[in-house]
């Protein structure tokens, strides 16, 4: 009896050490030039999904300077600084390198698009509710946005610049008819009155199927693994849907738009593994 009990005496400092060893970090970059309003979804629904996974990672936020492109050509090259960044999916960015957990984190919101066009012109776009009318426009792009080609193929004018900011200025100005709009992205852009002449078609959306993924360093396979079986986890168990809605229900209460106005764009640039057939994975506007 004693014997045993000095046993397990001797094995307590190694228990201590086992229980005192900090979780490994999951690193996720946190942009200084360009802050990202979705970053603290984003954090939670990897924690989520790793411990819907059991595992005992932990998510680490990394600060970066570099902008979001540079961030995904350092992942793809294995030797970032972080482990896995979130973005809006191609067939170009799924063979860069960077392990694609297909996902839609978003619910396809990214590819929700409401009209900002000059306050003065409101009335004017009453009579536009289908894309023939809409293809007498121009819309403003910034030169390499995905989007700049999904309108193109759709047979929409698009006028494009470098600037995010000239965009709006360059709308306010004249140069082209109207910026389309991620819905997870308007709100946060009119906010302050930042840009008074310009306003929102009401009742009226783009609308084209895109997928934002989180993406893994090539030299994290177990990683994107886990974050794959723990955000399929979260989908059963309903917890990925009460997040999302959570984070983004208010919204899109607050841009309600009827079935009949929304405005449906292909998207050829979506990669043929995008699973668009798990229906639970999406939310559809004009369907509630």
């Amino acid at each position: 009896m004693q014997r045993r009990s000095l046993l397990t005496l001797s094995l307590l400092p190694a228990a201590r050490c086992a229980i005192a060893q900090p979780a490994e970090a999951v690193r996720l970059p946190r942009h200084i030039s360009m802050p990202d309003p979705q970053l603290p979804y984003v954090e939670r629904l990897v924690a989520l999904a790793l411990a819907r996974a059991g595992s005992h990672r932990r998510v680490q936020l990394v600060e970066l300077e570099m902008a979001q492109g540079r961030s995904f050509v350092e992942l793809g090259s294995g030797r970032s600084p972080f482990d896995l960044m979130w973005t809006v999916t191609d067939r170009q960015r799924e063979t860069a390198g960077p392990i694609p957990v297909r996902i839609p984190i978003d619910r396809g919101l990214m590819g929700w698009r409401l009209l900002l066009v000059r306050a003065s012109d409101l009335a004017r776009w009453r009579d536009i509710g289908t894309l023939d009318a809409l293809r007498g426009l121009t819309a403003g792009q910034g030169h390499d946005w995905p989007d700049t080609a999904i309108l193109r193929a759709n047979g929409l004018q698009v006028a494009t610049t470098s600037g995010y900011d000239a965009l709006f200025r360059m709308l306010a100005a004249g140069r082209f008819d109207y910026f389309p709009r991620s819905i997870l992205e308007i709100d946060a852009e009119l906010t302050g009155n930042r840009h008074p002449q310009l306003a929102l078609v009401p009742q009226l959306m783009l609308h084209y199927p895109a997928a934002a993924y989180l993406f893994v360093n090539p030299r994290r396979p177990e990683l994107a693994d886990e974050l794959r079986r723990g955000l399929d986890a979260a989908v059963a168990d309903g917890s990925f849907q009460q997040l999302h809605h959570a984070q983004f229900g208010a919204l899109v209460r607050a841009h309600p738009i009827a079935r009949e106005h929304v405005l449906r764009l292909a998207n050829p640039l979506l990669p043929v593994e995008t699973p668009l057939q798990r229906r639970e994975l999406w939310l559809q506007p004009g369907e509630g």
